[in-house]
């Protein structure tokens, strides 16, 4: 058997793997991944500070950290709003 000179996925393109579709999602809207790393950072930060609560309740603690990680990524997401308004509707220049 010889190969064929088909590619076996045809439509497949090199230039649109899926790390340069994520890399091109993440340069139109920057403030996700923010949001997504703050909120991971938040959520470590919790993790790690649970040992040392010291006489805080667990339920009162997961609650704080739960908030802070919401409103992290809520923020960010906010801001990423703001921006995308900001870029499109200021600096785009008129047609």
């Amino acid at each position: 058997m010889s190969p064929s000179p088909e590619p076996v996925y045809p439509d497949y393109e090199t230039e649109t793997s899926q790390t340069s579709k994520l890399i091109k999602k993440f340069k139109e809207t920057p403030f996700v991944p923010i949001g997504m790393a703050g909120f991971t950072a938040v959520v470590a930060y919790g993790l790690y500070k649970l040992k040392h609560r010291g006489d805080m309740k667990l339920s009162l603690h997961l609650i704080h950290m739960r908030v802070a990680a919401q409103g992290f990524a809520v923020g960010a997401l906010t801001c990423g709003v703001l921006y995308s308004m900001f870029r499109e509707y200021v600096v785009k220049p008129k047609e």
